[in-house]
């Protein structure tokens, strides 16, 4: 399966700070950290909470030489700064270990790596259109990977994950193939051109919200409430059977440890998307930046950044402005984005210009 030795081995921590952090394969094509931004742009903004709790990561040579693993991490409650650090440390290698538990057992690698155009290449796949047994094993490998990751926070030294934890947004890229996990409100969307000829954007995840009713049924059914605060009246959140603490704004964490017993899972929605012809970037967001922008927004300022380089800091920057225009009272979030460009840097301004008027009906 490539590359599955220890991460001391083949993987070079690079930091560019310390909530965005570039892994590289010492070995790879793209052993340069420039050559590694050349496929994504991330980026990362304290807000106006305290520390930031935001964290992202993009891991090159993962799984196999062109394989891929980008993340956003959204840590909450008063250790949520050193949570999401610690998952996007440590959640890689423990998604590629449990994926390796499943090669060690049959004799087929991973997906088919196969780049030819071919009758589908222009067509979207809801459901994998190579091997699903193999997207299984990727989807028991997210799943089995954030079991672990929880274990880890709860035996962490000095960590007291009772009342905090952090989101998960991640993607697993092995050539065309792209699986996507997603635990909590963080989000994953895709940029893609329509059969009109316009850019469209396709919110990949779901925000795992207490409002939405088969998560309140859960937590409900657990003996934990949900409701709105008076002045939040369109917020759900999760509260103790008989206090009024501490208020979770997701339904899915890692972490929160004492609202485990009351119907918060660490249980991720793991998805399945094949590369099309059509298909751009993909955008990884904490929801700092999704509480204020659409995101048929954040396809659209991506578009129109001249440097894709800067297509992360462009959207952060973008919602940052929207705060202080959209909520003038309210403090800002941190806010992080990673971008994942799925074509090189030449077809994808063909593909941009080529479409540009199409930009003003996003």
């Amino acid at each position: 399966m490539g590359n599955c030795a220890s991460a001391a081995q083949l993987y070079e921590k690079q930091e560019i700070d310390e909530n965005v952090v570039y892994v590289v394969d010492e070995e790879g094509p793209f052993s340069e950290q420039d050559g590694t931004r050349k496929i994504a742009s991330l980026f990362s903004r304290r807000g106006m909470k305290g520390p930031n709790q935001d964290s992202a990561i993009l891991c090159q040579g993962f799984g196999k030489e062109n394989g891929i693993f980008c993340g956003v991490f959204d840590g909450h409650g008063r250790m949520g700064h050193m949570i999401s650090r610690l998952v996007r440390d440590y959640l890689p290698f423990l998604v590629l270990s449990q994926r390796n538990n499943y090669f060690l057992s049959r004799d087929n690698s991973s997906f088919n790596d196969n780049d030819s155009d071919d009758s589908d290449s222009h067509k979207e796949h809801d459901t994998p259109c190579l091997n699903s047994e193999m997207f299984e094993e990727w989807k028991q490998a997210c799943i089995n990977a954030l079991k672990a990751m929880d274990c880890e926070l709860r035996i962490k030294p000095g960590l007291d994950c009772s009342f905090s934890g952090t989101t998960a947004v991640y993607i697993i890229k092995q050539g065309k193939d792209l699986i996507i996990a997603n635990l909590g409100d963080s989000r994953a969307i895709l940029a893609r051109v329509s059969e009109q000829g316009y850019i469209e954007a396709k919110q990949l995840t779901t925000d795992f919200k207490p409002g939405i009713p088969e998560e309140a049924e859960r937590i409900k059914k657990h003996h934990g409430r949900v409701f709105s605060l008076r002045d939040e009246p369109t917020v759900a959140r999760v509260w103790l059977p008989d206090e009024n603490y501490p208020g979770l704004a997701m339904s899915r964490s890692l972490g929160d440890f004492q609202l485990k017993h009351y119907g918060i899972i660490s249980t991720p929605q793991v998805i399945y998307h094949r590369i099309t012809d059509r298909d751009l970037f993909i955008v990884l967001a904490s929801d700092g930046v999704w509480d204020v922008l659409r995101n048929d927004q954040v396809v659209s300022t991506v578009c129109n950044t001249k440097n894709k380089m800067e297509a992360s800091r462009a959207i952060v920057e973008e919602a940052v402005q929207t705060w202080k225009t959209k909520f003038p009272a309210s403090k800002i979030d941190d806010c992080t984005a990673a971008c994942l460009f799925l074509n090189d840097y030449k077809q994808f301004n063909e593909k941009k210009h080529g479409i540009a008027s199409a930009n003003k009906k996003l």
